[in-house]
């Protein structure tokens, strides 16, 4: 089991730093396989031993090797991170296909929420396949049964939808087919989880900002971001968290 955390962990920033690839090129509309990394002040290639995944950052002092501009400590944050979280994934699924599934769906939030929090969108090329996806993968590798993803895929989607007309484009687009990929994946309780953790953790950023004059009332704040937190929930503790309030609710 040291050797696959191991393995885990470097195949995680290794796809940590292919995401900071895709976070940057789709919102503008980019092949995220050509042309080669480049510095984004001078146009330099990076070159393979510049682009170790947080090694060459930390050698290089965080700037470029040719140009000597300053790189975003985000780029190794994310590496890092979607490292972390693959070790998550095999600590909590075991060596399994299921975690293999559910690394490539943390490594896809990952892709969402940074693109979301620099753009306010959420790609379709990303959201749309998702929902087949997942549809395929949630009933095949995750258990959550066909009758379920497609119901959690309609729940989802439909109360996102009805939340739309109700708010007049308080809710976006992005945001319903999101959900409605995440329902694909979790299925109907777990979609509704996805939600009510989201909303929460939405409302509590949000009123941690307001009461730190960093935003007020109508300020756009992505929602796609505490959508994917929630669906991590879900996806790791959303069969104990279910089972320990119908343990407490004779109602469900």
């Amino acid at each position: 089991m040291a050797l696959l955390y191991f393995v885990a962990a470097s195949f995680g920033l290794v796809i940590g730093s292919f995401l900071n690839v895709c976070i940057y090129r789709i919102p503008l509309d980019r092949s995220i396989v050509s042309p080669p990394s480049a510095c984004p002040g001078c146009g330099s290639p990076i070159r393979p031993w510049q682009n170790i995944p947080v090694i060459s950052y930390i050698f290089l002092g965080g700037r470029c090797a040719s140009c000597g501009i300053r790189i975003s400590p985000r780029y190794p944050a994310i590496e890092l991170l979607n490292s972390l979280l693959y070790v998550a994934a095999l600590y909590h699924f075991g060596p399994d296909v299921k975690a293999l599934v559910v690394m490539a769906l943390l490594s896809t939030f990952i892709v969402i929420t940074f693109i979301d929090l620099d753009h306010q969108i959420i790609p379709d090329g990303i959201s749309i396949p998702g929902i087949f996806a997942g549809l395929v993968l949630g009933p095949l590798v995750l258990g959550t049964g066909l009758v379920n993803s497609v119901l959690g895929a309609l729940a989802g989607g439909g109360l996102f939808y009805v939340i739309a007309l109700l708010s007049k484009g308080g809710m976006g687009g992005g945001d319903i087919k999101l959900i409605t990929m995440l329902g694909a994946f979790l299925g109907l309780q777990q979609v509704l989880l996805t939600i009510f953790v989201g909303s929460v953790l939405g409302a509590l950023v949000g009123g941690g900002l307001m009461l730190l004059n960093r935003a007020h009332r109508k300020t756009p704040i992505p929602f796609g971001p505490f959508l994917v937190a929630g669906a991590t929930v879900a996806l790791f503790y959303g069969e104990e968290i279910l089972g320990w309030y119908g343990g407490v609710n004779p109602w469900l």
